[in-house]
């Protein structure tokens, strides 16, 4: 069995059949509202669809799925399947113990077995699949269900913070390539040093997740709107978790770090791919108008004139959006590789990893102790969270240093003072659907280390800046008193 995923947007611009034409089946799937990435189960000798795995497949493209979640249910129901052809049986009629031996193959015997969390997912979708199978009427009953049954244990969030020197290190060493002592070390080969480093500053400087900061467009940050813009506020939507809309704040600190890039490195790369991207014209969404004021982006798309909100467009198609310049096409993204578009997750993780192993080469006496783990871009995100918790709480109330006496403040805060309460404002900035999660970092507020107390003083931009997470914490609360008018 073979497994394929849907792309209209393929099968429109290369698809070359005398009996149909590429624009004819993406018409059809529009038709048939088969969304991209809907996995398609073909057999190995016949190409013919496989059934009850392509109805499947269909009703996870009418649940209105994300096209990389489609994807990913798809490759684990393959996995599956391929499992039990090995054992020489059959996926639909399949019974637990052939579940269990898959479960153990999956977190014992594979070279990389997978963790208690990342296996409950998988158990999770297993389980949907033979319910579906039932609620169709191919199975009269299901096997029992896979989840981690009698043991199973809560999975506590991997908060992982960092401290002042270690944010400093993994940002100019790791990504900027410079020596421990801040000199310029003349052996970096890195290509864009500049952009790494600004990117770790925008993620730190407004708690962003990999998925919203990394796909940003310039004018959601005001640039080109014809004067300096020191600090910003602009919507995310679309590249949000769960598609839950919030506005972000960009301190002046992290705008003034992104210019080092914009300025030195940014019109290089955009020169270098301008020739590559007009090759590629008819496959991208060519911006001829954008609409500062309303945030609406006027251009061509698939041969058709197409109206977007910037805040409503998704990561491919930001991915694909390009405006005319002086040099040519040129990505309307902030951040660019050396393809000329926005770097996709693989690149984001090179990055950091060459990072990583090149911190790791260069640590010393003199520097700071590196986590156990390999850091994370998510990392920026949860030091953000903590330092702003932090702060607003000693800001509302001074120094508490009783845990418990912590827990009971913000009780009294829940009821009492719903929209000032600190631990609220950080959940809406972070974008939590629960303040439950936001909760999990009240722990790591006590133990702060010491240099944490000037609340990101220096942190983001160059050695010296008289920024702090003030200016954040006051436009939060100025935020959260509007809201509450």
């Amino acid at each position: 069995m073979q497994l394929f995923f849907v792309n209209s947007k393929l099968a429109r611009r290369h698809l070359d059949s005398p009996v149909v034409s590429g624009d004819e089946v993406a018409g059809l799937l529009d038709d048939r509202a088969l969304a991209d990435g809907t996995p398609v189960f073909l057999d190995d000798e016949t190409m013919m669809p496989v059934e009850p795995l392509c109805s499947w497949g269909r009703s996870l493209s009418d649940a209105e799925l994300a096209e990389g979640t489609l994807k990913d249910y798809g490759r684990i129901i393959a996995r599956v399947a391929d499992h039990q052809v090995q054992r020489g049986r059959d996926l639909v009629t399949a019974t637990e113990s052939d579940l269990q031996v898959y479960k153990r193959v999956r977190t014992e015997l594979q070279t990389r077995p997978v963790g208690d969390s990342a296996w409950g997912k998988e158990a999770q979708l297993i389980d949907r699949f033979y319910g579906h199978l039932k609620d169709r009427g191919v199975l009269r009953q299901t096997p029992r269900r896979m989840v981690i049954r009698g043991r199973r244990i809560k999975q506590k969030m991997d908060i992982r913070h960092l401290t002042y020197g270690q944010y400093r290190y993994f940002r100019d060493v790791g990504l900027g390539g410079q020596r421990p002592d801040s000199t310029v070390d003349r052996s970096f080969r890195g290509w864009s040093p500049h952009r790494n480093r600004g990117a770790a500053d925008l993620a730190l400087g407004t708690g962003m997740r990999w998925r919203e900061w990394a796909t940003v467009l310039l004018p959601e940050l005001g640039i080109g709107v014809g004067h300096r813009v020191d600090e910003v506020t602009f919507m995310v939507q679309a590249c949000a978790k769960y598609g839950k809309a919030r506005s972000i704040y960009v301190p002046k600190d992290s705008m003034t770090s992104l210019e080092s890039y914009l300025l030195l490195e940014r019109p290089e790369q955009a020169s270098m791919s301008a020739r590559r991207l007009e090759r590629h014209h008819r496959d991208l969404f060519v911006v001829s108008r954008i609409d500062h004021e309303s945030g609406l982006v006027y251009g061509t798309l698939d041969g058709m004139q197409r109206v977007f909100t910037m805040s409503a467009m998704d990561a491919g198609l930001r991915r694909v959006t390009v405006q005319e310049t002086e040099v040519g096409l040129e990505a309307l993204a902030v951040f660019i590789c050396r393809g000329g578009l926005m770097p996709l997750a693989d690149s984001w993780k090179r990055y950091r990893h060459a990072a990583w192993r090149r911190m790791v080469a260069r640590q010393d006496e003199n520097t700071p102790p590196l986590p156990r783990k390999r850091w994370r871009w998510h990392d920026l995100r949860h030091t953000y969270a903590l330092q702003l918790l932090n702060y607003l709480e000693r800001q509302m109330d001074g120094e508490e240093p009783d845990a418990v006496a912590r827990r009971r403040r913000h009780r009294s805060y829940l009821s009492g003072h719903m929209r000032l309460n600190p631990l609220l404002i950080v959940s809406r900035r972070l974008g939590h659907s629960s303040p439950a999660t936001t909760y999990e970092y009240l722990e790591y507020t006590d133990d702060l280390l010491p240099d944490f107390d000037d609340a990101f003083q220096g942190w983001v931009g160059e050695v010296g800046s008289e920024a702090t997470y003030a200016q954040i914490a006051a436009h939060a609360f100025g935020l959260e008193k509007r809201e509450s008018l």
